[in-house]
């Protein structure tokens, strides 16, 4: 076959793969009117969807007091709604189709709550400034490493700052935990890490750091979405009494310190956890006094005696951030732990923030105590 032949061939297979692809786009576009939603217009946001079978369409937003909105039906089955926009905050919202709970399918902006997927409403405003995409932007990775405590292998979500592939330097870490039902994907996920820490150290607002974010359910590999089985562990047994604190401790922290570049020293180490995870800094510093020189306990499920905070003002901790919303149902846990952290004379800081166990107050929280970390 000359050469004029294979290029001909060469042409004519790439526009039938152009010819294919085009067809499967206008497949999946047969018959939709494309919508935007959801649209900000200065005051007012306007949610779409296009169903022209449904007889009816509510709006549901976990800003809404009253539950869901009723939508109406406009030309060509466009159902439509406009509100007052909220105010500034990343909010979670879905339609409810003749009794079934859809998705926004013109909304990519998702998040993953467990096994739920959650469309997202990003009002703009000073408090979300650091919740959208910075110009210099980290990387999130996700690492395996082998758990002899638990017995099982197991992932961890790593997010290193901007430049740390050609820099050479060493960094500091923030071990960062998730609470309840949640998994190594939550901090990234709903909590916007990476774009929080993306924002803060271009402003040179924070110190550049890695922020590690395990998995703090003790049986499970990796998050549900992978399928992988889960290890029964017995929490009864004596011998995995804080069996995930002690993993994270002496197995992941070395782990991250053998296989990244990081300082390896408490000044360089800081522990912060929401509800769950909370319990799990809080553990983890009981344990290890010495081991973390920032700990920044969030909503916390836990906590300390006083011979324990005698121990860590022992150890020199350079900063102790407690924070909670005032109708947290765990807000008297946090005051109960302020007023021993104050009768064993720890310096520390107790952050209290309007509203209750939700992320709107932990994402807060990781934009407030992040710059303080490291300096």
């Amino acid at each position: 076959m000359n050469m004029k032949k294979i290029l001909t061939l060469i042409a004519m297979a790439i526009i039938l793969m152009g010819s294919v692809s085009a067809q499967e786009l206008s497949n999946f576009n047969r018959g939709r009117q494309q919508v935007k939603s959801p649209e900000i217009n200065g005051g007012k946001v306007t949610f779409r969807l296009n169903a022209n079978y449904a007889t009816v369409v509510n709006l549901q937003g976990n800003w809404m007091e009253n539950g869901s909105i009723p939508m109406q039906k406009g030309q060509n089955g466009i159902w439509e709604v406009t509100i007052d926009t909220p105010s500034p905050e990343i909010y979670t919202y879905n339609f409810v189709v003749d009794g079934v709970s859809v998705n926004d399918p013109q909304n990519y902006m998702v998040q993953r709550d467990g096994t739920r997927y959650l469309n997202m409403l990003m009002v703009p405003g000073e408090r979300t400034e650091n919740y959208f995409e910075a110009n210099k932007r980290g990387t999130v990775t996700y690492r395996w490493y082998d758990s002899k405590i638990l017995g099982i292998n197991r992932r961890v979500t790593v997010y290193t700052p901007y430049g740390y592939e050609t820099s050479g330097k060493k960094y500091p870490v923030l071990y960062l935990l998730h609470g309840a039902g949640g998994d190594e994907e939550a901090w990234t996920s709903m909590g916007r890490t990476a774009q929080i820490l993306d924002n803060l150290i271009e402003k040179g607002l924070a110190q550049p750091m890695i922020v590690v974010m395990p998995n703090g359910n003790p049986g499970q590999q990796a998050a549900q979405t992978l399928g992988l089985p889960e290890k029964q562990i017995d929490r009864r047994d004596p011998a995995m009494a804080d069996a995930y604190v002690k993993s994270l401790c002496t197995e992941i922290v070395p782990f991250i310190e053998k296989n990244f570049r990081v300082i390896a020293k408490p000044e360089s180490r800081a522990i912060a956890g929401l509800s769950m995870g909370g319990g799990h800094t809080i553990t983890a510093t009981n344990l290890y006094p010495a081991m973390f020189d920032w700990i920044c306990p969030l909503s916390a499920a836990g906590s300390s005696t006083a011979e324990q905070i005698t121990a860590l003002k022992k150890a020199g901790v350079k900063l102790y951030f407690l924070a909670c919303g005032t109708s947290d149902f765990l807000w008297e846990q946090s005051v109960t732990l302020d007023k021993t952290m104050t009768d064993c004379g720890l310096e520390h800081t107790f952050y209290k923030s309007d509203g209750g166990h939700v992320w709107a107050n932990w994402r807060l929280y990781l934009n407030t105590f992040a710059p303080l970390l490291f300096k």
